[in-house]
């Protein structure tokens, strides 16, 4: 069941013109950053209810997709990772395809094995997490049936 309520858009205008153009193209525009897919996750917000849409790098792996909460590097993490620890409900787009999944925080092996899938696709979260005392927060969205 898809969500519903509210859309708030990110405050970030880069960020909101390259979610809402993919979005609104069906993934056939604002696809890549620097030269890699994207997909746009969206997120109902942990204090607001609201809608949230955030473009990420795409790191799929058997109908699964990792997101990685790296923020760049930044001390603190996104916000879009407490909300999926709220809400984990989420829907992604990945091109034209829009699907529900639910959003699992990963601990252990099983955090390594996608924290190297995302690497492979995006090698900057590896400098990421030399740039923060935070463990970077790592989420698999695996389908929701029916």
């Amino acid at each position: 069941m898809p969500l519903t309520g509210e859309y708030k858009p990110s405050t970030s205008a880069w960020a909101r013109s390259q979610a809402e153009r993919f979005e609104a193209s069906g993934g056939a525009e604002a696809n890549l950053l620097r030269g890699v897919p994207i997909i746009v996750l969206t997120t109902v917000g942990a204090k607001s209810g609201a809608l949230r849409k955030t473009a990420l790098m795409r790191v799929e792996h058997d109908g699964r997709y990792a997101v990685v909460a790296s923020k760049g590097g930044a001390h603190d993490e996104p916000r879009w990772a407490e909300n999926m620890r709220r809400h984990a409900h989420v829907e992604l787009q990945d091109g034209a395809d829009k699907r529900d999944y639910r959003a699992r925080e990963l601990a252990g092996a099983e955090r390594d094995e996608w924290w190297a899938r995302s690497s492979a696709v995006w090698p900057d979260y590896d400098k990421y997490q030399t740039k923060t005392d935070r463990l970077i927060a790592v989420f698999v969205l695996e389908p929701l049936e029916g």
